[in-house]
């Protein structure tokens, strides 16, 4: 029993149905909470860029071998795209199966869409220039490379390796306060919003994590287990990281803790690197399977009849849009906008009907995004031979 008190899990587990009841009872005292979790998100997010940083330096000027490094990144964008292509048309059959757009809208509260949703549009220029985790991958890998043929080669990586630790035990203890964070960023979400706004919507949000968890255990499951992995003792390898996206919404907040604990699990340095970072931005199974399942939900709002060609349309433009949806605040609902507008045949108003619950769908999908990033870094290890230490 001891041991229990000793993890940082139970800890999480203990703050996050303690701001559930404070939401529940207490929701002014809740809201004003949200600082705890905002600035708990923001510390975390100092770590992102130098741990990316010195993980993938270290990686690849360790290696030796460049020719790896465009392999991995191969590999990784083709894995990507196959798993997101079959999470968005998950969350398309699941809408389309159980149809959770099938209620009156007089029964659901529309606030207007915000500025943000109708004004901007998604472009890749912007997404390239406002997502630091892709700026510092690629300054990493550029780094990498002059130093892996530097003459003093050796002591540069030494060097760095000792500045590593510093950055790492650094973050061991920053961790310390996740209770505080997710206990702030759940305590705001109940107090803010209020359980009683999921009844209207209670459909749509059970399919979501419906969804998500069919993809997690059933997809990634089969996946880890064509490696001779199990995904149970996977997942409870990376509950801590869990837990902490479920209390703060955010999968950022997991990210270094998660590269961390992907080296401790065995996977090389060089594919955790690589891998993890461009993954938080390509590698979005659980908004996927969201967007998919939300332009589905609003067109069943309205009764817009979707032939089969309007719903390999749509596929084919999430397919790119959906690319986007990392790195830039309030992307999902300018993703979604974009879609709606190419598509010519759903109303764009009907996402005003998604923001009462959007953010108590946000969690599902942080998670699945963190669950699957993890399963991607495992598996192109693998192929890679560089997965030293495995999970049964």
């Amino acid at each position: 029993m001891k041991k229990v008190f000793r993890h940082l899990t139970f800890y999480v587990f203990i703050a996050i149905i303690a701001a559930i009841a404070l939401g529940v009872f207490y929701p002014n005292a809740a809201v004003s909470t949200k600082f705890l979790g905002t600035y708990f998100v923001d510390l975390i997010k100092i770590f992102i860029i130098p741990i990316i940083f010195f993980t993938i330096v270290l990686g690849i000027s360790s290696m030796g071998n460049l020719k790896k490094v465009g392999r991995i990144g191969i590999k990784s964008i083709i894995y990507f795209e196959l798993v997101t292509t079959l999470s968005l048309l998950i969350g398309m059959g699941v809408a389309l199966i159980l149809k959770p757009g099938h209620i009156s809208k007089s029964v659901l509260s529309a606030a207007a869409v915000t500025k943000t949703t109708t004004n901007k549009s998604f472009n890749w220029l912007s997404f390239l220039q406002s997502n630091t985790t892709i700026q510092a991958l690629l300054l990493a890998i550029i780094a990498g490379i002059i130093i892996n043929n530097h003459k003093n080669r050796l002591n540069i990586i030494h060097q760095l390796g000792k500045i590593s630790h510093y950055v790492f035990t650094a973050l061991k203890y920053a961790m310390y306060l996740a209770p505080l964070g997710a206990f702030g960023g759940m305590a705001f979400t109940v107090g803010k919003f209020g359980l009683s706004t999921l009844l209207p919507l209670a459909k749509l949000v059970a399919c979501v994590y419906g969804a998500s968890i069919f993809f997690v255990i059933v997809v990634l499951g089969g996946i880890l287990k064509y490696f001779r992995l199990s995904i149970w003792k996977y997942l409870g390898a990376i509950k801590e990281e869990i837990l902490l996206v479920l209390g703060t919404s955010s999968s950022e907040a997991a990210l270094p803790a998660m590269m961390y604990k992907l080296e401790k699990m065995g996977c090389s340095k060089t594919v955790v690197g690589l891998v993890v970072p461009t993954g938080y931005s390509f590698n979005l199974d659980g908004t996927s399977i969201y967007l998919s399942m939300a332009v589905i939900f609003i067109a069943q709002l309205y009764q817009v009849h979707l032939s089969f060609e309007h719903l390999l349309m749509l596929i084919l433009i999430l397919m790119l849009t959906s690319k986007g949806a990392a790195g830039v605040t309030g992307s999902g609902f300018i993703v979604l906008t974009t879609t709606l507008t190419a598509m010519h045949t759903i109303p764009v108003e009907g996402l005003a009907f998604l923001l009462g619950v959007d953010k108590f769908m946000s969690e599902a999908r942080a998670i699945t995004n963190l669950i699957g990033n993890g399963v991607a870094t495992i598996v192109i290890a693998k192929s890679e031979k560089e997965y030293l230490n495995p999970i049964h």
